[in-house]
């Protein structure tokens, strides 16, 4: 049986997408908000979530964000944000699908098992990144060294969930500054720059033997934390 995450504040319409899916032999969790929708993430399986945008505390986006970095569970977004500015900030932030409320309950068991049935079997992420004395815990995004807080801004904070969201993969600066500042930010190298010589000092991390951020020259950075094999000496 599949289990569905439904990420909703809305008592009734809450209610109706877990009779829905519960008819549809679906295993049904529900989370009124986005940080009950990042705890069941990181320790629940999960086939499925229907996410709102619209939350209190963390909102839709946000959680979206924080999900990516650590699991491929597809999410349908449904919402009552119909602008194209929403729909493409979702997209562009891991969504899979996305519906716009008022909707057509057939249409969202369409789309619901085509996701499903395209997931299969992904592997799914570890919510926790350990690399020696460094921990990551994603979902509350809670970075210790040693079982010390280590204290990350906001946006530093930010620039480590981008790298692990890619973990392996090539992150170019540009990628950088429109997922941690803003598309509408200019490109600025020099700043990215000392942000990664920051991130690297508080991770404990050599920028002259580095076992974390690898500088791919005129490019960007990768994540290596996790993978033994990528580990190479690069320096900022």
């Amino acid at each position: 049986m599949s289990v569905v995450l439904l990420v909703e504040d809305d008592e009734l319409l809450r209610a109706t997408l877990r009779a829905s899916f519960r008819s549809w032999d679906f295993d049904v969790l529900e989370a009124p908000s986005g940080e009950h929708a990042l705890t069941f993430g990181a320790n629940r399986h999960l086939d499925l979530v229907i996410l709102d945008l619209s939350l209190p505390g963390i909102d839709g986006l946000m959680t979206l964000r924080h999900l990516r970095t650590f699991t491929d569970v597809p999410v349908v977004v449904l919402t009552v944000r119909d602008a194209l500015q929403d729909k493409v900030a979702a997209l562009d932030a891991g969504a899979d699908d996305y519906m716009v409320k008022p909707f057509e309950p057939d249409e969202l068991l369409a789309r619901s098992r085509a996701h499903v049935r395209r997931a299969g079997a992904v592997e799914r992420r570890a919510a926790t990144v350990r690399a020696g004395k460094l921990e990551i815990d994603l979902a509350r995004r809670l970075v210790t060294w040693d079982g010390e807080p280590v204290a990350l801004t906001a946006l530093e904070l930010r620039m480590l969930e981008v790298l692990l969201e890619n973990r392996g993969k090539l992150v170019t600066r540009r990628q950088l500054v429109d997922q941690v500042w803003g598309p509408i930010q200019p490109r600025d190298d020099t700043r990215v720059r000392v942000f990664v010589q920051r991130l690297r000092r508080k991770l404990h991390d050599d920028a002259a033997h580095p076992t974390l951020i690898f500088t791919e020259h005129g490019l960007g950075y990768r994540w290596v934390g996790d993978d033994e094999r990528h580990r190479e000496r690069a320096a900022e």
